[in-house]
């Protein structure tokens, strides 16, 4: 067991004491990292950020392989992060446990589900946050804290012992407050025989995903990249401009929302939906609505979905080829003000939902890099690959990073 004290005044942890020294030399030898309370530790109950989840569950009796990975390749284990409630949210905001505070700006959420992972590497507590993205779990709060996040390939980092949300869906990802750390994490974890060599070598920017954002987020993303031209196009060629949802018969990005909300939906309650019949789990406002829409899907809404999803995700793959990468806005904003009213927050999240959809829709791989604010508070952009080219991803990253900082 590891000694090292933990700062939890921003709240990230939910168990701060449960610590364990790595047991291996690599490339993250004195680096620490906190992981998400969906990630079984052999011998503590995973909460799942839902106290009757926690009840009903024994002790892990098996680490997750993504948390023993890290500790092999060095680095150490310094607690448990708190998440929104079976992470069926992108707010940060847990009716039960709190909201973890927003080390960049404290007067807005921090993002979920992944909040609490995403509070300890943005406030400095620790240098990686091991956290879990279905729909946007990992980006959202590295947009909203300031942070560098990525989301990987679907399938190529185990979730073996770490609690399910939607399987087609669900990847692990992870924060960090450098790109040299985030690549180096990539290392790690990433599954090799999935890489992809090919270079990214053709960038590609998502019209319909800037109409989306907010005019100040799109101006001061345009302005960013204005400002390096030449050097960007000296890595990726000359930007062309595409509409993502372009595929006919299968509307906007709003359209594609619907498709990932029903698929993603179909698969939760096929996941979670006999545990809350069981158990009667008293949820927080939103995720008490989404379980029960989850819950009422149709065979023929189900199906309809999911053939529609099998054409968007041959359409993204055939637009990015193997070389192409896409550049979006990963929010339309900044993080939300705490406490918005939910009705404002739902149209927040519609818009929001209609950016992060995408890459689950195609299970691609998506970085956030933390390179602009608005209204004093960071915006991510984000940047897409095919399959696979998460490491090219990475190192595309951590280049535009050093451009884009000095």
């Amino acid at each position: 067991m590891s000694t090292k004290a933990v700062d939890n005044s921003s709240d990230g942890f939910i168990d701060p004491d449960l610590s364990i020294e790595h047991f291996g030399e690599g490339s993250l030898n004195g680096l620490t990292f906190a992981a998400k309370d969906l990630f079984d530790v052999e011998g503590h109950v995973t909460g799942y950020g839902q106290p009757t989840w926690r009840a009903t569950h024994g002790a892990a009796i098996k680490t997750s392989p993504a948390v023993q990975a890290l500790l092999g390749a060095g680095a150490d284990l310094l607690g448990k992060t708190h998440l929104d409630e079976l992470a069926y949210s992108l707010n940060g905001e847990n009716t039960h446990y709190g909201t973890p505070i927003n080390p960049a700006c404290p007067d807005r959420i921090p993002g979920g589900s992944s909040s609490g992972s995403a509070v300890a590497t943005a406030d400095g507590s620790v240098d990686i946050g091991l956290g879990s993205d279905t729909g946007g779990s990992i980006w959202v709060p590295a947009s909203y804290c300031g942070l560098l996040g990525i989301r990987p390939t679907h399938g190529r980092v185990s979730l073996e012992n770490a609690c399910a949300l939607a399987r087609s869906y669900d990847t692990c990802g992870w924060f960090a407050r450098n790109a040299q750390v985030l690549r180096k994490v990539g290392e790690v974890l990433l599954e090799p025989s999935a890489k992809q060599d090919a270079p990214l070598t053709r960038w590609l920017t998502a019209a319909d995903a800037f109409y989306h954002s907010d005019k100040a987020t799109s101006q001061a993303i345009y302005k960013l990249v204005q400002g390096h031209h030449q050097e960007m196009t000296g890595l990726l060629g000359e930007p062309q401009e595409v509409t993502v949802a372009s595929l006919e018969g299968m509307g906007s990005l709003s359209d594609w929302w619907q498709v990932f909300r029903i698929t993603q939906g179909a698969e939760i309650w096929q996941e979670l939906g006999a545990w809350i019949t069981a158990n009667k789990p008293q949820f927080g406002p939103g995720t008490k609505e989404r379980f029960e829409m989850a819950s009422k899907l149709t065979p023929e809404e189900i199906q309809t979905a999911q053939e529609k999803r099998k054409q968007i995700s041959a359409h993204l793959q055939e637009l990015l080829g193997k070389d192409g990468v896409l550049m979006l806005p990963t929010a339309p904003g900044p993080a939300p003000i705490l406490n918005t009213p939910p009705a404002e927050l739902d149209l927040f999240r519609s818009r929001l939902l209609s950016l992060t959809c995408i890459a689950g829709l195609g299970g691609l791989p998506q970085v956030s890099l933390p390179v602009v604010k608005v209204e004093g508070c960071p915006v991510g952009l984000s940047l897409m690959g095919p399959r696979g080219s998460d490491e090219k991803l990475l190192q595309l990253t951590e280049k535009l990073m050093a451009l884009f900082m000095q």
